[in-house]
């Protein structure tokens, strides 16, 4: 464990020289690509200090022990052998788990969209509620939640809605939500009080930056329309609202969010990066998860991954077999231990995959 970690110390000091460099500076891309490593590297260097400190305490122990000829240090020996030898080998887990190679896009924002599937109006309301389950969650974790685009059901809940969330590891958190969401209910337009399944499909896309994909201006059609919804008269009098169309894919990213052209154009070709950005994903997702055989982030989008059964007050994760009977937390955005559990079961994975590597 000491020779890894004394590579990474390696790594460690040659990142911390390079980010003060004037010419890394000035490559922006590069200087962010450093900056995230240097704190990932920061945490490990702190679980490496401790790491020694525990050891060094072990052997201190040993040879007091051996000795013998004090009594009361031996005592006070004893208890510092005992406390060194639980905590090394819970530290060397958390030391592994560490090691694990991240995804570089777990640190993006993220670009989440959800659409109202088999279910009609229920389906909508449904969505509805997803969304303020999501915007509840990123609230609790100090993240900001952007609108982009929607349409509403005809009867409350979004048709779709696409929002961005910024802040810190997002897309490495919430891409776990992608996928199809079920609900069992007995909905608000039902007479006979029957239990109904309806269906909302969520994808999440990791927010590209300019440097991550370049797109020409050429290939790219623009319309102008007004935007509809809510927002006073400027809303169907202005053409405010931004569709894009990328030709070569046929990717559309439209927003109608912001009252100003411009900015409703900045935010769609953020979309459209970031689409065009997670179809290569996609596509690289999909051969490591037939390579590892990953049941928890397949790329696969029309595999149903959650249930919401109302009548019996339960969620099931049916990636991992979690089953909680904690429905009205979960939908008021307490979806943390579910996401635990999903990133325990990624790492777990991972460790496997390279314990088999090595």
């Amino acid at each position: 464990m000491l020779e890894k970690l004394q590579i990474i110390k390696q790594r460690f000091d040659e990142v911390s020289d390079l980010i003060i460099q004037p010419d890394i500076i000035s490559d922006q891309k590069r200087y962010v690509q450093l900056n995230k490593e240097y704190k990932d590297l920061r945490l490990l260097m702190d679980k490496r200090e401790a790491y020694i400190e525990l050891s060094n305490n072990l052997k201190e122990a040993e040879e007091i022990i051996a000795d013998g000829s004090d009594a009361e240090m031996v005592e006070m020996a004893k208890m510092q052998y005992d406390e060194a030898k639980a905590g090394i080998p819970k530290l060397e887990d958390e030391i592994k788990f560490l090691l694990i190679p991240k995804d570089p896009e777990d640190s993006k924002n993220a670009v989440v969209e959800l659409r109202a599937g088999t279910g009609g109006d229920e389906a909508s309301i449904f969505a509805g509620d997803l969304f303020r389950m999501y915007s509840k969650y990123c609230e609790s974790k100090g993240w900001r939640v952007d609108v982009v685009d929607y349409s509403e059901g005809t009867n409350g809940g979004f048709k779709e809605i696409q929002f961005e969330v910024s802040g810190e590891d997002v897309y490495g958190t919430l891409k776990f939500e992608a996928g199809v969401h079920r609900v069992q209910r007995v909905p608000q337009t039902e007479t006979q009080g029957r239990v109904h399944t309806s269906a909302a499909t969520c994808m999440v896309f990791p927010e590209a930056e300019e440097f991550d994909i370049e797109i020409d201006p050429k290939d790219v059609r623009i319309d102008f329309f007004c935007s509809s919804g809510p927002g006073g008269q400027s809303v169907n009098t202005t053409y405010s609202a931004v569709r894009l169309t990328h030709e070569p894919t046929g990717l559309v990213a439209q927003c109608q969010d912001q009252k100003s052209q411009h900015k409703n154009k900045e935010k769609a070709f953020k979309v459209l990066r970031s689409r065009l950005y997670d179809l290569e994903l996609a596509k690289k997702q999909e051969e490591d998860a037939a390579k590892r055989g990953s049941m928890v982030s397949s790329g696969d989008r029309s595999a149903k991954i959650r249930t919401y059964n109302y009548p019996q007050g339960r969620v099931t994760d049916h990636r991992i077999g979690l089953t909680l009977y904690d429905l009205s937390n979960i939908v008021n955005g307490d979806i943390q231990k579910i996401i635990d559990e999903l990133q325990l079961a990624e790492n777990t994975e991972k460790l496997k995959a390279s314990d088999e590597h090595i």
